[in-house]
């Protein structure tokens, strides 16, 4: 069988919802070229920068941008297991949120791909290339175990912080107080920016806490500002939280 074999056609049998079904976690990533549209990045200006990617999953931005000279090194709680683990959770939770996306496609807003048939191919393709990097570069700590909130980093460590699909999108499962303790961990770890996409759930409503959410970071000398992006992959995904460390 292939590293990312074809879903089984089970799965497809899925009732469609208001919404994307997310009972846990989703061991899911993209690609670079999809990290440059959700986060609004200057690929050029980050040559020799360091940047984190936290939450990674088998996202290949951290082994696309290290062959462009970037600095970065990617965090995530399954980071540790072996290869062929990690493979394995690439094949059950893609199957299952690909079969969602065939099930639900009026959720979807594609600016970035053609179609969803074009968006799970260079999924699995970016999964693919995390793994190899994965096998490859674990040994050299390009890729880190760790999770939200607090992170095996010192304060300061990087230039840039990105944090994709995690916070907001899963806040049924993640408290308040966990969301604002996450984002302060976010910023104490950079030095300069942390960018966190998208702000919504995945009903596509913007996360109803936000606004207490910047009013106490701020209160904690945490600068933030949302962004609206050229980008929109599902419903309301089209805006970027951008935090800064005020000065002291």
């Amino acid at each position: 069988m292939p590293a990312l074999a074809t879903p089984p056609a089970c799965l497809d049998r899925i009732p469609a919802g208001p919404e994307i079904d997310l009972p846990a976690v989703s061991f899911f990533g993209r690609s670079l070229a999809e990290y440059i549209r959700f986060f609004d990045l200057d690929l050029p200006a980050l040559k020799g920068r360091d940047v984190l990617d936290v939450a990674a999953g088998p996202a290949s931005f951290t082994a696309e941008a290290c062959a462009r000279k970037i600095n970065a090194v990617a965090v995530d709680p399954r980071y540790g297991e072996a290869r062929d683990a990690l493979a394995e959770q690439v094949r059950t939770d893609y199957a299952a949120m690909f079969a969602q996306m065939r099930a639900k496609p009026r959720l979807f807003r594609l600016k970035a791909f053609p179609s969803l048939a074009a968006a799970e191919t260079d999924r699995r393709g970016a999964a693919e290339r995390f793994l190899a990097d994965y096998e490859a570069h674990y040994i050299h700590n390009r890729y880190v175990g760790g999770s939200l909130p607090l992170l095996p980093f010192f304060d300061g460590t990087f230039d840039l912080v990105l944090c994709a699909h995690l916070l907001f999108v899963y806040a049924k499962r993640f408290d308040f107080d966990w969301h604002l303790a996450a984002c302060r961990e976010l910023a104490r770890v950079s030095a300069g920016e942390v960018r966190i996409h998208p702000l919504c759930g995945p009903d596509g409503k913007p996360y109803p806490g936000l606004a207490r959410l910047r009013r106490e970071l701020r209160e904690t000398g945490i600068a933030s500002e949302v962004r609206t992006i050229d980008y929109e992959f599902f419903a309301g995904t089209n805006t970027l939280l951008v935090l800064r460390k005020e000065a002291a």
